[in-house]
């Protein structure tokens, strides 16, 4: 069974800082790499919303534009983690924050979405409070 299980979520204020892990393990992980990691977001009321995306090889990366320049993501393939640094965080950056694992094209369009994505995390929460 695959699990991605997410860590270093918190209650932080505005302007500051927190990383998030995303760990994978399982058999279908046992090679982690040839897999596109996404973060999502979520808050009460509202759909799912992409966070950040890389590519199998860390060589691409995809972000909103509500966290550019903001967040970064990265993955370390040895690890089977990926991160989500989060820096300058905002009060509407407050949400349930998943990670998702899946085999896609690497494409904008199609890497934001949910559907590509076959493994999913429970979610960690950030809180950012004003």
């Amino acid at each position: 069974q695959v699990q991605l299980v997410e860590s270093g979520g918190g209650l932080v204020q505005a302007g500051g800082s927190l990383r998030l892990s995303c760990a994978a393990s399982g058999p279908a992980f046992r090679i982690f790499s040839p897999y596109v990691m996404g973060w999502f977001r979520q808050t009460p009321g509202k759909e799912r919303e992409f966070v950040a995306a890389i590519s199998w090889n860390a060589g691409s990366t995809y972000y909103a534009d509500s966290v550019k320049g903001r967040f970064t993501i990265s993955r370390d393939n040895a690890k089977n983690t990926v991160y989500l640094q989060m820096i300058s965080l905002k009060s509407e950056d407050t949400a349930v924050y998943s990670c998702a694992a899946g085999q896609a094209p690497w494409t904008y369009a199609v890497v934001r979405t949910t559907g590509p994505y076959k493994y999913w995390g429970q979610g960690t929460q950030v809180t950012v409070s004003s």
